[in-house]
């Protein structure tokens, strides 16, 4: 099983390009190109961020040109990517520009979220409306189980693909080969929302093309390194052999590297390729 992870918490340290460097360094086999800098959604001011960035400009399809490159140079590839999000406040515009860097970065999945509160006829229009654009450039689409936190609530609650069924439905509703199903572990496994890992792997079974792993305490999307909190990734790797999954285990542990500098960011970059090993030698 080859391994990968998400560069926004690594590029956080050390910018994007250094990013894509460490992780080859650190003996991953490729990369997951997160472009929330392309449109970043501030819950604060509930407007797009005006932060400037190369995604943001002309020069998007350079920009993921030089970090494919960088990654062949080290050895190392993109195989998917995370497109900005909550879906609700991006333009159709900015979800084909992260399909495009998608392509030109050499990865092969676009993950694009879920509208939360739509059902998957809802959702299937967003998903209808790109898919012919993703098929132009060669990019399948990866929907992906969500979660909804009410005010007051003592767990999270239902939200799109947040069940077997309603994961299940939202892939066969738009009946597709480009639109497929990227299961985030961390997600499955909360309390109140979530059908566990197991149970949506099995049913999802060949529609599940793409993966997020990360680690929680079965309440909270604590997106932390695996086998350092309460999920059963021996169950996680159980379903996966019996669907025969053939794509990448991919990690989110996207707040693991907040304790890291600069300065000691491959030290904890080789510790989450120690971590999705683990998971491969044991797959």
């Amino acid at each position: 099983m080859k391994t990968s992870t998400e560069i926004n918490s690594l590029k956080r340290l050390v910018g994007e390009h250094k990013a894509v460097e460490l992780l080859a360094k650190a003996g991953f086999d490729a990369w997951d190109f997160s472009m929330f800098d392309m449109a970043r959604w501030d819950w604060d001011k509930n407007a797009i961020s005006d932060t400037p960035h190369p995604l943001k400009s002309s020069e998007y399809l350079k920009f993921a040109r030089e970090l494919r490159k960088i990654g062949e140079e080290c050895g190392i590839v993109c195989n998917q990517s995370h497109a900005p999000f909550p879906v609700i406040h991006m333009s159709d515009d900015i979800l084909k520009r992260a399909i495009e860097c998608t392509a030109e970065a050499g990865g092969s999945i676009c993950i694009i979220h879920p509208w939360n509160d739509w059902n998957a006829e809802e959702n299937a229009e967003l998903y209808h409306r790109l898919l012919p654009f993703a098929k132009d450039h060669g990019v399948k689409i990866a929907t992906e189980n969500m979660w909804n936190w009410p005010k007051g609530s003592p767990t999270s609650t239902f939200a799109a693909c947040a069940s077997a069924e309603d994961f299940v439905r939202h892939i066969d509703i738009v009946n597709d080969p480009y639109l497929v199903a990227c299961l985030d572990i961390g997600h499955a496994e909360m309390r109140g929302s979530g059908d566990g890992a197991y149970e949506m792997i099995k049913a999802l079974g060949p529609r599940l093309q793409a993966l997020h792993l990360h680690d929680n305490d079965k309440l909270h999307d604590s997106h932390q390194i695996p086998f350092s909190m309460q999920i059963d990734f021996s169950e996680v790797v159980r379903g996966l052999k019996e669907i025969g999954y053939s794509g990448y285990l991919t990690l989110e542990a996207s707040c693991y590297l907040g304790a890291y500098t600069a300065e000691n960011a491959l030290d904890g970059a080789k510790k989450l390729h120690e971590s999705v090993q683990r998971l491969a030698d044991m797959f």
